[in-house]
C-alpha cells in the first residue's frame, strides 16, 4: 500500500473504487442477509486494483472474506455496513407483505434503516473523502454502492432500487472539486 505525501487540498483529486462483495446464500435465494459468509471463497483470486492509499471493508463477514480473497484486506469502516433490515434479516423476499420500503425511501417498516438513512450515511462518508487526494478501495454491499450512485448522480432517493449491483461488480468514483463523478460501473468477470 502506498501513501500520498501531499496535504489535503479542497480540489485534490480523490478516487474511490467500490467492490460489491461476492455472492452469499442470501443473494442467491433473494433473502435479506444476515452476517453470512460468501458461498465460494475459494473462487476468489487476488486482483490488481492499481495504486491505493487505503483499503477498507464493510464490517460484515462477507465483505471481509471478499476483500481477503481479492488480496485487498482492509480495515473495517462502519460507514460501509449493509443496510440494516431489522426484523427481516434472514427472511426471504417473498415472505414479506409490506412493500412500502420499495416505493417510499423514508419507510423502514422492518425496524431497520430506510433507504434515505443509507444514502445519508454513505453521502457523509463520501463527503469526508472529498478533497483528501486519497485513493480508496472499498469492499462493501450493493445497498452502499446504490446509495453512493444515487448521491453522486444527485438522483432522487426513489431511484435507489433502479441500480443493479451484482456480486463482485466494480464502481469507480472520482472527485476533483465539490462534486463526485461516476466514472464506471462494471461487472467483474
Amino acid at each position: 500500500m502506498s501513501t500520498l505525501g501531499d496535504a489535503a487540498h479542497p480540489n485534490a483529486s480523490t478516487r474511490v473504487i467500490l467492490i460489491s462483495h461476492a455472492a452469499t446464500a442470501a443473494t442467491r435465494r433473494a433473502a435479506f442477509p444476515t452476517d453470512e459468509p460468501v458461498e465460494r471463497p475459494e473462487d476468489l483470486h487476488p486482483v490488481d486494483l492499481g495504486r491505493f492509499t487505503r483499503f477498507v471493508t464493510g464490517p460484515e463477514l462477507r465483505c471481509r472474506q471478499t476483500a481477503t480473497g481479492l488480496g485487498v484486506p482492509g480495515t473495517v469502516d462502519e460507514a460501509l455496513a449493509d443496510q440494516d433490515f431489522g426484523s427481516w434479516r434472514g427472511r426471504a423476499l417473498n415472505d414479506i407483505t409490506d412493500f412500502s420500503w420499495l416505493t417510499d425511501p423514508s419507510a423502514a417498516p422492518h425496524g431497520g434503516e430506510s433507504v434515505e438513512d443509507v444514502i445519508a450515511r454513505v453521502a457523509k462518508w463520501l463527503t469526508s473523502l472529498r478533497g483528501t487526494g486519497e485513493r480508496v478501495a472499498a469492499v462493501t454491499h450493493p445497498a452502499v454502492i446504490r446509495a453512493a450512485v444515487v448521491h453522486v448522480m444527485n438522483a432522487p432517493a426513489q431511484s435507489f432500487w433502479r441500480t443493479d449491483v451484482s456480486p463482485l461488480s466494480v464502481t469507480r468514483l472520482s472527485s476533483s472539486g465539490p462534486n463526485w463523478t461516476l466514472q464506471e460501473h462494471a461487472v467483474n468477470q
